[in-house]
């Protein structure tokens, strides 16, 4: 991942907690509504549990997508496995050429010598 997309990830997870904390602080809202000695407010009530319910769905949404996004597999990302095999798969084809024409130069070498 990216410092970019670290980043907004981050900010997606920072946004998460705030709703967590707002979730909680309207469970605390209901919870105080139902031991109101006169009676909980229901139209209170019902908000709450209305943005609770929204809010619970906002950060399921946004939590399956950050854990989606950071199990994708990305075997070659920033990775210089490719080329570092081709490099060395073309070292070894200059060293078997160098070899041969080692050996081109030895015959050639021996011919002179025989003549």
């Amino acid at each position: 991942m990216d410092s970019q997309n670290q980043n907004a990830s981050l900010q997606r997870l920072q946004t998460v907690e705030k709703r967590i904390v707002r979730v909680l602080e309207l469970a605390g809202g209901v919870m105080e509504e139902f031991s109101n000695p006169s009676g909980p407010r229901k139209e209170l009530v019902n908000s709450h549990c209305s943005e609770f319910m929204q809010l619970m769905k906002d950060i399921q949404v946004t939590l399956r997508e950050e854990i989606k996004s950071a199990c994708e597999y990305r075997p070659f990302e920033k990775c210089d496995y490719i080329a570092r095999i081709s490099n060395e798969i073309c070292c070894k084809k200059v060293e078997y050429v160098l070899e041969k024409l080692d050996g081109m130069k030895e015959t050639i070498d021996e011919y002179h010598q025989a003549t």
